[in-house]
C-alpha cells in the first residue's frame, strides 16, 4: 500500500506539489485518527491543471486525444479497469480507511469502477461509426450531417461517499467522448482518486487528459466552477454547493450537469412479504452507512401491517453489525467526519424536541468508544412539518409514516422538494406502475430499492439536480452536437441578381 503522507497533485501527468504547499489531514473514522495528509491545491493549482488540459485537447490539432480515433481513448480505458482490478484489495482498503464504508461494500465499489470504465470503453469506441449521421431535409439542393464532439476542457467536482466510484461516473464518460479532465474530489476522501491518478501514469495516459487537485472546496472546487477555460462543468453533492456552482457558471454560460441531494420515498403496500420487505427497507436507507443522495428515508407504510413491520423492522435493525468497517461482517460503519457525525445527531435531537420517536438506535453503539459511529435510527411520529421529514441528513436515520390509501401514499411521496429516486413495494404490478408514474423522480425501484447499474441512467428532477450519467446517457453529457449542411447544387444561389446581368 502506498505510502503516507499521501501523494502530491497530478498535474500534466506529474506529481507536483501545491503551490502554497498546503496540506490537509486525512482522518480515519473508525478511530478519529489521521494517518497522514493529503495536499491542499488552490486556485493557482487550478490554473495550471487548466492549462495542462486545454493543451492536451488541443495538441496536434487535436489528434493526440479529442480528434484521436475512439478506439484509441478506449484502450486506455480499458488499460485503467485492468488497473483497479488488479489492486483491488489495495484501493478498497483505502477507501474503507478514508471514508468508513464496510469493507465489503469498498470491494463491491471496486467492481463497479472497473465496469464503469470498461462500459464506456466500449461505448466510446462505437462513437465514429456513429458519426456524420445524415439529416432528411426538404431540399435536394442541401445535404446535412451531425457530428459529435467532445465538449472540451471538463471540471468534474465529486463527493465522498463513493470516492473513487463517482469519480469513474464522471471521468469514464468524459474521456471516452474526448474531452480532457480536472477532477476534484472531496477533500473528506480523496486518496482513491490520487490512487486513480498513479493508475492513469502507469498506463501511460497522455499527459494532461485527466488532471487531479484535491483540496476544500471554496479553495479548490470553486475555481474550477468560474475559470473561464473550463467549458462544462459536472458535479455530484449538496443542494447548497450545487447552487454556488450553477451561480458561477452562470456568469460565463457555462452548461453543468448536477446531481444533487434528495430525500426520496419508499412506499410498501399491504401485500409485500413483510420480512423481504423489512430488509429493503433497512438497505434502501442504511447502505453505505446511510450517506448516499439516493437514500430511500421517508418509509411510507400501509396501516394495515405498519405494527407488525415497525417490530420487525427495530429487530432487524438492531441485529445489523455496526463495527470497525475492516472487520468481518461488517454492516454500518463511521460516517465519514466529526463534522457529519454532528450533524446526524442534530437532525435527530431536532425531531425529538419537535415531538417524533426516536425508536430505534440514534446514539453512539455502546461498544464502539471512538469512532463517528451512529446506530441505525429508526423514527416514528413524524408529521410532516418536521425537519427530520423534509430534509435530507445523510446519514442512517430513516423516519417511518403511515398512509391509508395509495392516493395518500402518493401524496406522501411527493410532498417534498426532491425528486432523485423512490421506491414502491407491492405484488400487484398495476399499482406499481401507478405509482411509478405518479412520482415525478428520476429512478424509481419497484420491489427493490438502491440497485445501481452503469448500463441505465442516473440522475434526478426538481431540487436533485439535472441532467442524466451513466448510460449512452452519460456519454451524451460530455459531447456537443455539431450539425454540418453542405450546398451540392452545381447552380448560383441566385437570391440576388448578378451585377453583370442587369
Amino acid at each position: 500500500m502506498a505510502s503516507i503522507p499521501y501523494r502530491q497533485l497530478f498535474i500534466n501527468g506529474e506529481w507536483r506539489e501545491p503551490v502554497l504547499r498546503k496540506r490537509i489531514p486525512v482522518i480515519n473514522p473508525a478511530t478519529e485518527v489521521a494517518f497522514g495528509d493529503i495536499p491542499a491545491g488552490t486556485a493557482e493549482d487550478v490554473d495550471l491543471a487548466v492549462e495542462a488540459a486545454r493543451n492536451a485537447l488541443t495538441r496536434n490539432r487535436g489528434r493526440d486525444w479529442a480528434r484521436a480515433p475512439s478506439a484509441v481513448r478506449a484502450k486506455y480505458l480499458r488499460a485503467i479497469a485492468a488497473k483497479i482490478t488488479e489492486r483491488k484489495a489495495e484501493l478498497a482498503k483505502l477507501e474503507v480507511l478514508d471514508c468508513g464504508k464496510p469493507l465489503d461494500e469498498a470491494a463491491w465499489d471496486m467492481d463497479d469502477v472497473a465496469g464503469c470504465f470498461e462500459y464506456y470503453a466500449d461505448l466510446g469506441e462505437g462513437l465514429d461509426a456513429k458519426q456524420k449521421a445524415p439529416v432528411s431535409l426538404p431540399m435536394e439542393t442541401f445535404k446535412s450531417y451531425v457530428l459529435k464532439e467532445p465538449i472540451g476542457v471538463v471540471g468534474l467536482i465529486t463527493p465522498w461517499n463513493y470516492p473513487l466510484l463517482m469519480a469513474a461516473w464522471k471521468v469514464a464518460p468524459a474521456l471516452a467522448a474526448g474531452c480532457t479532465a480536472v477532477l476534484k474530489p472531496s477533500e473528506l476522501a480523496s486518496v482513491t482518486c490520487l490512487e486513480l491518478a498513479d493508475i492513469c501514469r502507469e498506463v501511460g495516459l497522455p499527459a494532461g487528459v485527466l488532471n487531479i487537485i484535491t483540496g476544500l472546496g471554496p479553495e479548490a472546487g470553486a475555481p474550477i466552477a468560474s475559470h473561464p477555460h473550463v467549458d462544462k462543468v459536472a458535479f455530484t453533492g449538496s443542494s447548497e454547493t450545487g447552487k454556488k456552482i450553477m451561480t458561477a457558471a452562470a456568469q460565463l454560460v457555462k452548461p453543468v450537469s448536477l446531481e444533487l441531494g434528495g430525500k426520496s420515498p419508499i412506499i410498501i403496500f399491504d401485500d409485500v412479504d413483510i420480512d423481504k420487505a423489512v430488509e429493503w427497507a433497512l438497505f434502501g436507507c442504511f447502505w453505505t452507512n446511510g450517506q448516499i443522495c439516493s437514500a430511500t428515508s421517508r418509509l411510507i407504510l400501509h396501516q394495515n401491517i405498519a405494527k407488525e413491520f415497525i417490530d420487525r423492522l427495530v429487530t432487524w435493525a438492531q441485529n445489523i453489525k455496526v463495527s470497525d468497517p475492516l472487520v468481518e461482517g461488517c454492516r454500518l460503519g463511521p460516517v465519514v467526519s466529526e463534522g457529519q457525525y454532528d450533524k446526524i445527531k442534530k437532525f435527530i435531537a431536532t425531531a425529538k424536541s419537535e415531538g417524533a420517536t426516536i425508536l430505534s438506535g440514534g446514539s453512539r453503539p455502546k461498544h464502539l468508544e471512538k469512532g463517528y459511529f451512529i446506530e441505525p435510527t429508526i423514527i416514528t411520529d413524524v408529521d410532516t412539518s418536521m425537519q427530520i421529514w423534509r430534509e435530507e441528513v445523510f446519514g442512517p436515520v430513516l423516519c417511518v409514516k403511515v398512509f391509508s390509501s395509495e392516493d395518500e401514499a402518493i401524496e406522501l411521496a411527493n410532498d417534498t422538494h426532491y425528486g432523485l429516486a423512490g421506491a414502491v413495494l407491492s405484488s400487484d404490478r398495476d399499482r406499481c406502475q401507478r405509482v411509478t408514474e405518479a412520482i415525478p423522480a428520476g429512478i424509481i425501484w419497484i420491489n427493490c430499492s438502491q440497485p445501481c447499474f452503469c448500463q441505465a441512467p442516473w440522475g434526478g428532477n426538481k431540487r436533485s439536480g439535472f441532467g442524466r450519467e451513466l448510460g449512452e446517457w452519460g456519454l451524451e453529457n460530455y459531447l456537443a452536437v455539431k450539425q454540418v449542411t453542405e450546398y451540392t447544387s452545381s447552380d448560383p444561389w441566385g437570391w440576388y441578381p448578378s451585377p453583370s446581368k442587369l
